[in-house]
């Protein structure tokens, strides 16, 4: 990859915090090693990385090409909803990496979509992410959509734009929200430390909006239904624990609580959107799945369920 130039805008930050906080997905020791190796100079100079940036610093750097990853179709069983020749609806299960990336190079819905649909599916996202429209967490559960062409993913992309394909979750918080419905706006972006989380961050944030409602309330818990303006990563999680309420389960943004459920209570519980090419209205649902409905009390269909913890385990 070619030299990229970024502009510090801060005053006595390491030059190593500065480009893992700036650069996309690159850890703070990979940003060391980049400094190590004089692959970054600041104003046309080598530094080394406990160098203090100063606002207008021009810190220019080359990252090393990335390793490429041979994207290969493989038998994984998807639950397909609904699928045309334009466009193939999923319910993701709990567990499967969306595409393909460092440290899970198979094994993905990409690779399942490969198998499944052969060679029709789009290639505007390259060849590692052939298909994808958007996507959801790896232990997020439920809907996503794939364009099995360029013409349907050109389109359906046009509609996360102006927001006419809608995306609306389900979550189980932890403690109580004190309205019925609101929205969250709120600019999100990395973490400046911890390079696995997201942070709303009013100064360096890209745009994010969160509407919510409440669809029941517990002793110690709330159901909540979340639809999605924008799609930033880990938005729903990063908007709600902004509230006070982060969702059950979410070892990122509030606490782990396995002996309730082992991951993040999230579930992508609809999709709606006009059909890329004939532009007829397709809405689609799905229930959560049973680790949701359980930690609700739900799972033998009683809607007065209370969530299975104690005030002392908050």
């Amino acid at each position: 990859m070619g030299p990229q130039t970024l502009t510090a805008d801060r005053a006595g930050e390491r030059a190593d915090a500065f480009l893992a906080r700036s650069v996309p997905d690159l850890t703070r020791s990979a940003a060391q090693r980049l400094l190590e190796e004089g692959a970054v100079t600041v104003n046309g100079t080598a530094v080394k990385k406990n160098y203090k940036t100063s606002p207008g610093d021009q810190v220019t750097f080359t990252l090393p090409d990335p390793e490429p990853i041979d994207v290969q179709p493989q038998n994984i069983p998807l639950d397909v909803v609904f699928e045309d020749d334009d466009v193939i609806v999923v319910n993701k299960p709990v567990g499967l990496v969306v595409h393909p990336a460092p440290g899970h190079p198979d094994g993905t819905l990409v690779n399942a979509l490969l198998y499944h649909c052969g060679s029709s599916l789009s290639g505007i996202n390259g060849a590692i992410r052939p298909g994808i429209v958007h996507r959801i967490d790896r232990d997020t559960s439920g809907l996503i959509i794939a364009a099995k062409n360029d013409r349907a993913h050109l389109a359906l992309a046009a509609q996360l734009q102006d927001h006419s394909l809608a995306r609306v979750y389900e979550a189980v918080t932890v403690g109580g929200l004190k309205e019925d419905s609101g929205t969250v706006n709120a600019p999100i972006a990395r973490h400046p430390v911890d390079r696995k989380r997201m942070a709303v961050d009013w100064k360096n944030g890209r745009p994010a909006v969160t509407h919510w409602s409440v669809l029941a309330r517990y002793a110690l818990g709330t159901h909540v239904e979340c639809r999605l303006e924008t799609g930033r990563t880990h938005q729903i999680r990063v908007h709600m624990a902004s509230l006070g309420c982060p969702l059950t389960g979410d070892f990122l943004y509030g606490r782990e609580a396995p002996e309730l459920i082992p991951r993040p209570a999230l579930h992508s519980a609809r999709l709606s959107f006009r059909h890329p090419i004939t532009g007829r209205r397709l809405d689609f649902t799905q229930p959560m799945p049973q680790d949701m409905a359980a930690l609700m009390g739900l799972e033998k269909g009683d809607p007065t369920g209370k969530i299975l913890y104690n005030q002392t385990d908050l």
